[in-house]
C-alpha cells in the first residue's frame, strides 16, 4: 500500500508542478505585455482571439486575415471574449499536461514502471520550448493531446475512440493524415506463411496483402475517423463556405510561402514567386516527402508509435515551410521513442548539441536579414541545407539504434 501511494505521489506532483510552472508563464506574460515593449504572447493567439470575436458576432472567423485555421479552434476560443483573454491560454497549457499523461499510459502499456515513465515524461513536461509555445497561446498542445491519445488508444486497441480522436486531429490541423497509411497496415489481417508458401508468387502475395487490408477493425476505424472528419468539413462548409475550404485545407497544399526558414525550398520558392513554374514547384516539393513517408510506413508501421514520430519528423523535416514551432508536432512523440533506443548517453547529448547548433548557424544570417536589414538569403538557404542534414543524419541514427518491437498485449494500467 505505501508502493502504490508513493507511486501515486510522485506521478501527481510531477504533473502538477508542470501544470503549475506553466501557469506561472501565463501570469507572467500578462505582466510582460503590460509592461514592457517586447510582448510574451504569440501573435497566433491575437488571431484566435480576434477570429473568436467575429464569431461571437455573427461573422465569419475569415474576416480576420491570415487566420487559416478550422472555426472549430475560434469555436473553441470564444471565452477568450466573455469570459477572459487568458482562456486559450490555460486551455493550452493543460493540454500541454493532459498529453504527457497520454504518454505516460503509452509507456505503462508496454510494460514500464511509474518511475521510469515518469522520468520520460519529464521531457516533455519540463521542457522549456513546450511550457513556452503552450504558455505563448500557441495551440501546437491541441494536435500533441490528440495524437497522443490516438496513439494511447491503439496501444489498448480501443478503436472507436482512436478513430475519433484521429479524425478530430485531421481536422484540426492536416499533418496527421500522414498517419492514415501506418494506421491501415498496423491494422490490417496478417496470413500466417508455412514454410512452403514462402515462394508463392508475387502477385498472390500481393492479392493477400490487399485482401488483409479489408477487416472488420481497419473499416471500423477509417469509418468512424472519416465520419468525423467528412462531418465537420461538411458543417463548417454550410456555415462558411468555400472560405472554409481554402484557408483551412487548399491555402496549405498550394502555400508558396517565401519567408525565411528553415526549409530548404524557401529560397527558390522565393527567386520563383514571380514565375508561372511557382505553383508547380511548390506542388512538387511533396514528392520527397512521400516517397519517404511510404518507406517509412512500409518499414515501421509495426510499431505505431516509432512511424508516427518517422513519419512527423520525415514531414517537418521536407516541407515546404519548416519553422521552429513544428519540432513540437514530432518532440511530443520522442518520449515513446526514447525507451528504445540503444544510443548511449554520451551519442545522445552529441545528436542533441548537434541539432542545436544547426538551429544556431540559421539563427545567425536570419538575425542579420531580420534587424540588420542585410542580404543573407544565400546563407540562409545555406544554413538550411545544413541543418536538413543535421536532421536527416539523427533520424538515421535512431533509426539504426531503435530496437523495434511488436506490441501486442495490452496492459492494465494503475
Amino acid at each position: 500500500m505505501d508502493w502504490m501511494m508513493a507511486t501515486f505521489f510522485r506521478k501527481w506532483s510531477l504533473f502538477t508542478f508542470a501544470f503549475f510552472v506553466r501557469v506561472v508563464l501565463v501570469v507572467f506574460g500578462v505582466y510582460q505585455d503590460k509592461t514592457m515593449i517586447v510582448k510574451y504572447t504569440d501573435i497566433d493567439y491575437h488571431v484566435f482571439t480576434d477570429a473568436s470575436q467575429f464569431i461571437t458576432e455573427g461573422a465569419s472567423p475569415y474576416r480576420r486575415a491570415t487566420y487559416r485555421y478550422t472555426p472549430l479552434l475560434a469555436w473553441l476560443l470564444t471565452p477568450n471574449v466573455f469570459l477572459t483573454p487568458v482562456f486559450g491560454k490555460l486551455l493550452f497549457v493543460t493540454c500541454d499536461v493532459v498529453s504527457s499523461y497520454f504518454m505516460y499510459n503509452i509507456l505503462r502499456a508496454r510494460g514500464m514502471s511509474c518511475q521510469a515513465a515518469c522520468g520520460y515524461c519529464s521531457l516533455w513536461l519540463l521542457n522549456p520550448l513546450s511550457m513556452g509555445v503552450s504558455s505563448r497561446g500557441n495551440a501546437e498542445s491541441l494536435l500533441a493531446v490528440l495524437v497522443l491519445s490516438t496513439l494511447s488508444c491503439m496501444e489498448r486497441r480501443h478503436l472507436a475512440k482512436a478513430a475519433f480522436f484521429y479524425g478530430l486531429s485531421v481536422h484540426m490541423k492536416i499533418y496527421p493524415v500522414t498517419y492514415a497509411l501506418p494506421l491501415a497496415l498496423s491494422l490490417r489481417t496478417r496470413d500466417k506463411v508455412s514454410t512452403g508458401e514462402t515462394k508463392i508468387p508475387m502477385g498472390r502475395r500481393m492479392a493477400r496483402f490487399l485482401l488483409g487490408l479489408l477487416n472488420r477493425d481497419l473499416l471500423q476505424f477509417f469509418s468512424i475517423a472519416g465520419g468525423v472528419f467528412c462531418g465537420l468539413t461538411l458543417l463548417f462548409y454550410h456555415m462558411y463556405g468555400w472560405e472554409f475550404l481554402q484557408e483551412t485545407y487548399l491555402y496549405h497544399l498550394t502555400r508558396r510561402d517565401i519567408r525565411h526558414n528553415f526549409s530548404p525550398y524557401f529560397y527558390m520558392l522565393y527567386l520563383m514567386a514571380e514565375s508561372s513554374w511557382s505553383l508547380a514547384l511548390g506542388l512538387a516539393a511533396f514528392l520527397p516527402q512521400l516517397a519517404l513517408l511510404l518507406l517509412a510506413s512500409l518499414a515501421f508501421h509495426s510499431d505505431l508509435a516509432f512511424c508516427c514520430f518517422l513519419h512527423t519528423a520525415i514531414f517537418v523535416s521536407f516541407n515546404k515551410v519548416c519553422t521552429s514551432q513544428y519540432f513540437l508536432w514530432y518532440l511530443c512523440l520522442l518520449p515513446l521513442v526514447l525507451p528504445r533506443l540503444t544510443l548511449s548517453l554520451k551519442q545522445g547529448l552529441g545528436l542533441l548539441v548537434l541539432w542545436f547548433a544547426g538551429q544556431g548557424i540559421w539563427l545567425a544570417p536570419a538575425y542579420y536579414l531580420e534587424f540588420e536589414g542585410q542580404n543573407t538569403f544565400v546563407l540562409i538557404w545555406l544554413a538550411g541545407l545544413l541543418f536538413l542534414a543535421i536532421n536527416t543524419f539523427i533520424l538515421v541514427q535512431i533509426i539504426s539504434h531503435y530496437k523495434q518491437e511488436d506490441i501486442r498485449h495490452i496492459q492494465k494500467l494503475d
